[in-house]
C-alpha cells in the first residue's frame, strides 16, 4: 500500500498532523491550510518541513468572489453577536430567588443536579486528576484572574482544582472571555469554595474582590491544555502565548 496523501485543512497547530504520525498509518502531509498567523509558527516551529499555506479554504477553491464576500460576511456577523452577548452579561449577587428541588441554586448559580454530576465525575479514578498536567515550577501570577473578571463573573465561572478528574472544554475565547470558554483552576486548595460565594452577598465590590481573591483563581496555561489536549511534551514554542490574547489561536485544532 502506497502511502497516503494528505491535505491538513485548517491545520492550527497540527493536531491532526500529529495523531495522523501516532497512529503510524503510512502518510505524507503534502500541505497545510491556515490563516491564523499565530499558529502557524507555532506549526512550521514543530512540522518544519511540510509546505504551509496561510490561505482561506474558499480561496483555494476559487469560489466567486461575490459568495466569498457573502461567507466572509455571515462570519464576521455570527462572530459580533456572539461578542454582543459577552459584554451584555451582568451579575447580581442575590440569592433571594432561588428556587427548590434539583433546580434550586445552592450557590455560584449551580444547582444540587449539577454539583453532584461534577462530584460524580471527580470521583471516576479511572481518569487522571488535573495535577498530572500542570506545569511545575513557573511564575503563574500572568494567568491570575483581574479584579474586574472575579467580580463580574464570579457566579459563572467552572472552578477546578488540581485534584479533580474534571473540566470544561476549552474554546477558542479562553483567555478573551470567561463564560463557556473553559475551566478555571482554584491554586488555593484549602480554601472553602462554598464559604466563599455564600459571603459574597450585600458584600461591597472592594470586600467581594477580597474574597474571591483568597481562591487564588487562574488560567490554565498553554502548555497545560496541550498537555489536556493530547500533545506530547515535546511539542513547543509556547513562548507566543500572552495572557492577553486568545490562548486557543494557539491550541486550536480541528
Amino acid at each position: 500500500m502506497e502511502p497516503l496523501r494528505v491535505l491538513e485543512l485548517y491545520s492550527g497547530i497540527g493536531g491532526m498532523h500529529h495523531a495522523l504520525r501516532e497512529s503510524c498509518i503510512p502518510a505524507q502531509v503534502v500541505a497545510a491550510v491556515d490563516v491564523n498567523t499565530v499558529a502557524n509558527e507555532v506549526y512550521k516551529y514543530n512540522f518544519p518541513h511540510t509546505q504551509l499555506l496561510a490561505k482561506t479554504i474558499e480561496i483555494l477553491m476559487e469560489f466567486p468572489q461575490t459568495e466569498y464576500e457573502y461567507t466572509q460576511k455571515c462570519a464576521v456577523d455570527a462572530e459580533n453577536k456572539i461578542k454582543k452577548k459577552k459584554t451584555e452579561s451582568s451579575i447580581c449577587f442575590d440569592s433571594s430567588k432561588q428556587c427548590s428541588g434539583k433546580d434550586a441554586i445552592l450557590f455560584k448559580l449551580e444547582t444540587a443536579e449539577e454539583i453532584q454530576r461534577k462530584h460524580k465525575q471527580d470521583s471516576d479514578l479511572s481518569v487522571q486528576m488535573l495535577k498530572d498536567f500542570l506545569e511545575d515550577d513557573i511564575d503563574t501570577n500572568q494567568y491570575i484572574l483581574p479584579p474586574k473578571s472575579l467580580l463580574r463573573y464570579a457566579l459563572l465561572l467552572d472552578i477546578v482544582k488540581p485534584t479533580c478528574r474534571r473540566s470544561t472544554c476549552f474554546t477558542k475565547g479562553y483567555g478573551s472571555y470567561i463564560e463557556g470558554t473553559g475551566s478555571v483552576l482554584q491554586t488555593a486548595e484549602d480554601v472553602q469554595i462554598e464559604t466563599i460565594y455564600k459571603s459574597l452577598t450585600n458584600l461591597p465590590q472592594e470586600d467581594k474582590i477580597t474574597k474571591l481573591s483568597m481562591l487564588k483563581l487562574r488560567y490554565f496555561t498553554p502548555k497545560e491544555i496541550a498537555n489536556l489536549l493530547g500533545f506530547p511534551p515535546e511539542f513547543g514554542m509556547w513562548d507566543l502565548c500572552k495572557p492577553q490574547f486568545s490562548f486557543i489561536d494557539i491550541l486550536k485544532i480541528h
